[in-house]
């Protein structure tokens, strides 16, 4: 049961309590010698320490400054203060405390320069940035986890200075204070008409709003949910989902299904068992409002932290990270496809090519089946997680990209996800100019074909939807699990799925000809051709409702 979380802290404070033995000063004397010389503060120190192992930032900065008073000249102290400044995103402040740590040079941590090159990087000062990292890279006896960590940031800076002198023809907006508030507002996923948008935030409800104190003492997470107006194009101002999906404890989206009718939740929640360590859950829609969300259960569940799920157009795939038995390092990406009605088939991991030592994470299958996008934080990126791109062709996934600037920054990005139309993008970042910490963003796609290798636009890179209802032809009941099969003019299949528990199915696909075949146990065989259409100006949606009878 989850129990990678305990070994990693215990793991972790041998390593600081390791490294804070290699920092000790020495005295004229030739003895080690501990500027935090107060019985009392000794003990702080060490629980703070633990606290910040445990993710406790606020309380672990709340004690170390209360160090601080009798130790104001402590690189040691200084160096948490601004690790725990950092850890709270308070950068002015963590810079500040982590240049006094160097100004004084008393038990001076190594690990300052190191914080000090990613605030650095953060202001996009990639060549100073790089000067810390190799002053750390300079000094004795850190580990190889340190030296590895090091070395990705300066490769992420030298990116960074490539990706930013060819930037991409794309506009990236800040969707403003309707949709993006002073708090935290991430995860957006919108359905593939592009008509709905959920994202999480960590704004409050009212001015009673619980918030986090063992963690970072802000607001929990909630899911909020915004529609297209029709007339002003825009969308509208966000609610909070209604229904049962929020709960008093953290609730994060990670996707929603292509017809809208499904959200997949992240959720972990200490007196929840189910949840507890982290799991994916989903929870679907009637009459209007979003249902108690349930575990996906297996084989996406499992004993080991699972992050998020996507699933494709057509039901038939699911893509989840894990950080399960046969990954590469940390989470990776996981497929796993339906084998029948009733069955799923072995999970896979999706490879090498796409997976790597680093977190990969933040999945968004693309509307034309085959382009998945990730975030991943390793040596490709240009700072903290980036946006890559992997294509499924010739039975294998194809070597990931990283999208660019300015889609991408030094700052951290989080999940992008694609319109049918392939006109617009919806990106969470944590970039310069954000109203709070992570905003979501708008991609204008006009002129970059964000689907196509090259990049360059075709007649219309943008899918069309077809969806409807299969009813029971003499109870008028939706149908579940019946067989709806599109084929081309030359009777070959082009897609297929089972209608959902209310009868209801969904594709995305090219405009044109088609037969469309749907099949049920005790029921006629029902068969129409039809003509999809397509367009270079908008997502078409074409609705088919048929009624199939004994």
């Amino acid at each position: 049961m989850k129990n990678k979380i305990v070994i990693l802290l215990l793991f972790s404070i041998g390593c600081i309590n390791a490294q804070e033995e290699k920092t000790n000063t020495t005295s004229k004397k030739g003895k080690k010698t501990n500027a935090v010389t107060d019985v009392g503060d000794a003990a702080k120190f060490l629980l703070a320490k633990q606290k910040i192992l445990g993710g406790q930032y606020v309380s672990a900065l709340n004690t170390l400054l209360e160090i601080e008073r009798n130790s104001p000249n402590d690189s040691k102290i200084l160096y948490y203060l601004g690790e725990c400044h950092f850890a709270l995103k308070q950068f002015d402040k963590a810079k500040d405390k982590l240049n006094k740590a160097v100004e004084a040079n008393t038990n001076l941590n190594p690990r300052t320069y190191l914080v000090l090159g990613k605030l650095l990087q953060l202001e996009e000062n990639f060549d100073q940035a790089i000067d810390y990292f190799k002053k750390f890279l300079g000094t004795p006896n850190i580990s190889k986890e340190e030296i590895e960590e090091a070395t990705t940031l300066s490769s992420q800076c030298n990116n960074a200075k490539t990706y930013m002198t060819s930037p991409l023809v794309v506009e990236v907006i800040n969707l403003g204070p309707e949709i993006n508030s002073i708090y935290d507002d991430k995860n957006p996923c919108i359905t593939a008409d592009g008509k709905k948008l959920v994202f999480t935030s960590r704004r409050p409800k009212t001015t009673n709003s619980e918030t986090d104190v063992e963690g970072d003492g802000k607001y929990f997470e909630d899911i909020y949910i915004t529609s297209i107006d029709s007339i002003t194009r825009n969308f509208g101002k966000p609610t909070d989902v209604p229904g049962s999906i929020n709960t008093l404890a953290h609730d994060a989206c990670t996707s929603i299904s292509p017809d809208g009718k499904q959200i997949f939740i992240y959720k972990n929640d200490l007196k929840d068992k189910e949840s507890r360590g982290g799991d994916v859950f989903v929870s679907k829609i009637s009459n209007g409002k979003w249902r108690t969300p349930e575990p996906v259960g297996k084989p996406i569940a499992s004993s080991y932290w699972e992050g998020g799920a996507c699933i494709s157009s057509d039901g038939k795939k699911y893509f989840f990270t894990s950080e399960r038995e046969g990954g590469f390092g940390g989470s990776d990406i996981w497929m796993v496809e339906r084998k029948n009605k009733k069955e799923w088939g072995k999970p896979v991991n999706l490879g090498n090519a796409v997976n790597s030592s680093y977190d990969e994470a933040g999945m968004f299958l693309a509307p034309d089946g085959k382009t998945l996008f990730f975030c991943s934080n390793g040596p490709n990126s240009m700072g903290s997680y980036d946006v890559f791109k992997t294509v499924f062709e010739n039975g294998a996934w194809s070597k990931p990209t990283n999208l660019g600037y300015p889609i991408n920054t030094s700052a951290k990005e989080g999940q992008l996800t694609v319109s049918a139309d392939a006109k617009f993008a919806y990106l969470s970042s944590e970039r310069k100019g954000s109203l709070g910490e992570s905003d979501v963003y708008k991609i204008d796609l006009k002129d970059y074909a964000i689907l196509e290798k090259d990049g360059k636009k075709k007649i219309s890179n943008g899918l069309s939807i077809i969806k409807g209802v299969v009813r029971d032809g003499y109870e008028g009941y939706g149908l579940p699990e019946a067989e709806v099969v599109l084929t081309d003019s030359g009777n070959s299949m082009v897609a297929s799925t089972l209608t959902n528990e209310n009868g209801e199915y969904f594709f995305t696909l090219k405009g044109g000809e088609y037969t469309i075949t749907i099949k049920k146990k005790g029921f006629k065989e029902q068969s129409e051709k039809i003509n999809l259409p397509q367009s270079t100006t908008e997502t078409i949606s074409l609705e088919k409702g048929y009624l199939l009878k004994k």
